[in-house]
């Protein structure tokens, strides 16, 4: 039966929410993605959500600078970097509504959807536009949050370990399928990071070599983490030569089954209990409106008039409606004293004995003259 809801549905886009710390390569990796799934005919519908950058190297088919004008918002708010980027992502998320029924109707050409975000990875996490756009899309389309991390800069064991506790706290926020992909492969092999995933004392030869306050923050932390990396998705990427995508895409279908199965049954069940508390509160709200409409009824004096004697029951809202304004009519129906006579010919009863006492007169008057 799931299987014939999905056939009825039809193929469903899979929206790829690109995050990341500034400078770890988000911009240039979609670029590159969007160059690989060209060659493959399967072209991606992109969305750009960073209205600072000055300039795309993919051709965006939504751009949030087409609608918001960044340094006009920093000038009329008086706002900052940061607090601008957040004030036009807080504006852009007001009309996503739209941005989904585009998505929606090109979803049958673009099986992928690129949505690269701005690089202050904070601004769109944290903010509550970015939980309205995530939100909105996991409801609707299969989505899956991508988080890319620079390789070359996380050679340092604290340095990696803030790119994972940062990925932990985005994946348990969103509650999304997530995939980490390690950028700049082609600087620095990702391989020493995947060690570290998936042996811990490794990863504890390498801290003993800190000998900062950090690193024993960082120990302690990892120990914690041993659980998030064991269902972690992790692929190293090159977004300068392209190598590793095939991976990706591999991982990426893996997570749409993980949302097919594990993620769309909680968000419909969302979306039916949302369905069924505004049903609750309609009902609500009739069932006030029929108390209010009631008390009118027994307070009005025309309305007793309508009642129903034999069976003494008082109309409510709907039969109040229905016999406004035929109430003077019902009334006119009531019978009287003059209701059974003969108008027309009480009118020419009235009018015979005056008629009469005229042609009297003139029938003497003629006498009288015919006499002279």
């Amino acid at each position: 039966m799931a299987a014939a809801a999905g056939a009825e549905r039809g193929p469903r886009a899979v929206c790829l929410i690109v995050l990341g710390m500034a400078g770890a390569g988000k911009t240039s990796w979609v670029q590159r993605l969007t160059a690989h799934l060209h060659s493959k005919d399967t072209p991606p519908y992109l969305i750009n959500l960073d209205p600072a950058v000055h300039e795309i190297p993919f051709p965006a088919n939504i751009d949030i600078r087409d609608t918001v004008n960044y340094k006009e918002v920093m000038k009329q708010y008086g706002l900052g970097p940061n607090g601008g980027i957040v004030t036009a992502l807080n504006l852009f998320a007001t009309r996503f509504d739209q941005v989904m029924k585009f998505i929606e109707k090109r979803q049958q050409d673009c099986r992928f959807v690129l949505i690269d975000t701005p690089g202050q990875i904070e601004v769109f996490t944290w903010s509550a536009s970015g939980t309205i756009i995530t939100e909105a899309l996991a409801s609707t389309f299969c989505t899956v949050v991508v988080y890319v991390m620079d390789t070359s800069r996380s050679t340092n064991p604290v340095t990696f370990m803030s790119n994972m506790l940062y990925a932990c706290s985005i994946l348990y926020k969103t509650r999304l399928p997530f995939i980490v992909v390690m950028n700049k492969i082609d600087i620095v092999d990702h391989s020493f990071a995947v060690e570290w995933m998936k042996d811990f004392e490794t990863f504890q030869d390498a801290l003993n070599q800190e000998t900062t306050f950090a690193s024993n923050l960082t120990r302690s932390m990892s120990l914690v983490l041993d659980e998030f990396y064991s269902n972690l998705r992790v692929v190293g990427i090159s977004a300068v030569d392209g190598s590793g995508m095939e991976s990706f895409l591999q991982h990426v279908a893996d997570a749409a089954v993980e949302y097919e199965t594990e993620y769309r049954p909680h968000y419909d069940r969302l979306r039916q209990d949302l369905a069924e508390a505004e049903v609750k509160k309609r009902d609500e709200q009739l069932e006030q409106l029929r108390r209010d409409m009631g008390d009118v009824a027994m307070d009005s004096s025309h309305v007793h008039a309508s009642v129903d004697v034999e069976n003494d029951e008082e109309p409510g809202p709907s039969a109040l409606i229905l016999t406004r304004g035929i109430a003077d009519e019902q009334d006119e129906e009531v019978d009287s004293d003059t209701d059974d006579l003969d108008h027309d010919k009480a009118e020419v009863q009235s009018e015979e004995p005056a008629f009469q006492r005229y042609l009297e007169k003139r029938k003497c008057r003629n006498h009288t003259a015919a006499k002279q």
